[in-house]
């Protein structure tokens, strides 16, 4: 499924920064990171995880840089057929494992609390928390799927 292309932790993280930079939400950053390694195409990963940006649709639940992290691991783990109770839930756990990475980091998955403990009202309204707490998780969700995936054998 996935091939052999520059795939160090610091390109890929650098990968997911740079789409970000560009303003692609931190759930496109994130699958975008690892679409050439699994050889998806860039504009249906931008497609499929446009709208899970600002907590999924800017419904500031869980934070976009964490689902772009759990749909890169349904790419390496996830099952293709519904009765594959194993791989499907060997992949449920990887998201739990993703999950409580960011939490240990962070304290929280939840964009809505992420931006509460590091950015202000103002600040949100004026787009800053981008530079301010996005940017960083996004860079350390993308390190996380990485170490994920290589400890699998995955990368």
């Amino acid at each position: 499924m996935c091939t052999t292309l520059n795939t160090t932790k610091e390109f890929i993280i650098e990968e997911a920064l740079n789409r970000f930079d560009e303003g692609y939400a931190c759930s496109q950053s994130v699958l975008l990171a690892f679409a050439d390694h699994f050889k998806l195409d860039k504009t249906m990963a931008k497609r499929i995880s446009a709208t899970f940006g600002g907590g999924m649709g800017r419904l500031r639940e869980t934070c976009g840089a964490v689902t772009g992290g759990f749909m890169v691991i349904g790419l390496a783990f996830g099952n293709e057929e519904p009765k594959d109770m194993e791989t499907k839930l060997n992949s449920y756990k990887k998201v739990r494992e993703l999950n409580n990475l960011v939490e240990d980091i962070h304290g929280t998955t939840n964009c809505r609390q992420l931006l509460i403990k590091h950015a202000t009202e103002a600040q949100v309204q004026d787009r800053k928390h981008h530079k301010i707490i996005c940017r960083k998780v996004v860079g350390d969700a993308t390190a996380l799927v990485y170490d994920i995936l290589k400890e699998n054998g995955e990368i």
